[in-house]
């Protein structure tokens, strides 16, 4: 009796510390969330400044703060 406790528990305590699934891969595919939720955020702004022409407004102002520094 005391050797099938001792199987049974060393066979539960394997089962409960073993490694339950492969991680390799893992920071790959983190990686690549990341970038596509990078994109998709970048693709969100270029539609709103090409809709709102807010970036042209921005750059004319600072090019005519520029050449009026200059004269």
């Amino acid at each position: 009796m005391l050797a099938l406790y001792v199987h049974l528990s060393t066979y539960l305590t394997y089962l409960a510390t073993r490694p339950r699934h492969d991680e390799r891969g893992q920071a790959s595919a983190e990686y690549a969330l990341v970038l596509l939720g990078a994109a998709a955020v970048a693709l969100l702004i270029v539609a709103w400044a090409t809709k709102t022409n807010l970036i042209g407004k921005l750059l004319d102002a600072v090019m005519g703060a520029i050449t009026d520094k200059v004269k």
